[in-house]
């Protein structure tokens, strides 16, 4: 497993990160618990060291559940968890209907790392993010409150996800962002148009997450593949892409079908291959997928060593084209 650093900071990690959004078991897809956290053991003797959590995953379950999962391997790998919601915290919701709102402020952002050292049972982390832009709170004080947590070593670095360049330019005015976390994949590609090229030239680590297309390119989706009601992507967008919308689907899941038949000519599978494709661009520290069982695990990290060439990406763009399935590279960021 090839490892890499974020940015011009010394924190290193694997190339391929262990994402835990769907072990928060309400808002993304059905897992079996037992397995997933199984997973998460075997991991770390594949040579996975980083492990990307947040609070709002059930909320607090994801977190709970890596725990239990890391065991005694807390010195052995990077740990990254995120902060930045409200809740309904009377027990009577969960999952997206738990969450009430936004904030990034001092004393909320502080608060509710302490919690998440509680549930990870560990007294540091290795990277702390502010999950989403709270656009009420200055940049300079939620900036103020990650340096203090730095200060105090509760955390060894920190940066933020799902912000744009005008976003991360003003709180690179009070500190330096170790990392953003945004979502990139085959379908899009909206943070090659300024997020990608702004972290590369500032030394800030860029996590991709959704690097499998939040399913598109597993190549278990099928026309008829439909989601529960609780799961996110049943609305048909993915932040703010009409990616499971029907008409889209049922031609993303042609390009996929090409993209199957392109990956077994590699002697390789479609999530090895959407790896591969992240991977290979450099600003990309790592790329978080998430593993619910051992298989899935072997397959992913089969991927990391894939390098393909600039005639194989070309031909990959030429699919898309040639099926009329847009990439979004001159979108708009959703914040």
């Amino acid at each position: 497993m090839e490892n890499r650093y974020f940015g011009n900071t010394d924190l290193e990690c694997s190339s391929i990160g262990f994402g835990t959004w769907e072990m928060g078991t309400t808002q993304y897809g059905e897992i079996d618990v037992r397995d997933a956290v199984r997973a998460v053991e075997m991991a770390i003797d594949h040579g996975i060291t980083l492990y990307d959590t947040a609070e709002v995953y059930g909320p607090y379950t994801s977190e709970e559940l890596l725990a239990k999962g890391l065991g005694t391997h807390r010195q052995d790998i990077v740990l990254v968890t995120k902060v930045g919601f409200t809740y309904d915290d009377s027990g009577s919701k969960s999952g997206s209907s738990a969450v009430t709102g936004r904030d990034a402020s001092p004393d909320h952002v502080i608060k509710r790392t302490e919690g998440c050292l509680q549930r990870l049972g560990t007294d540091y982390l290795d990277l702390l993010l502010i999950h989403w832009p709270d656009h009420k709170t200055k940049h300079e004080d939620t900036m103020e409150a990650l340096e203090q947590l730095k200060a105090s070593g509760k955390i060894r670095h920190y940066g933020v996800s799902n912000y744009n360049v005008e976003m991360m330019e003003a709180c690179e005015q009070y500190g330096h962002l170790t990392a953003n976390q945004v979502g990139y994949h085959m379908f899009d590609r909206r943070v090659e148009n300024g997020v990608l090229p702004f972290c590369e030239s500032q030394g800030i680590g860029y996590m991709a997450y959704g690097s499998l297309g939040f399913g598109l390119l597993s190549g278990a989706l099928t026309p008829e593949t439909t989601f529960v009601d609780w799961d996110w992507r049943s609305s048909g967008k993915a932040f703010g892409l009409p990616l499971f919308e029907h008409e889209d689907f049922l031609r993303e899941l042609k390009v996929v079908e090409r993209l199957k038949t392109f990956a077994a000519d590699h002697g390789k599978s479609v999530p090895q291959l959407a790896l591969a494709w992240l991977l290979g661009q450099k600003a990309v520290s790592v790329g978080l997928v998430g593993m619910r069982n051992e298989k899935e695990l072997v397959e992913n990290v089969a991927a990391a060593d894939w390098r393909l060439l600039d005639s194989e990406r070309e031909q990959i763009d030429r699919i898309f084209e040639e099926e009329g399935v847009p990439t979004y590279t001159d979108a708009e960021q959703a914040t």
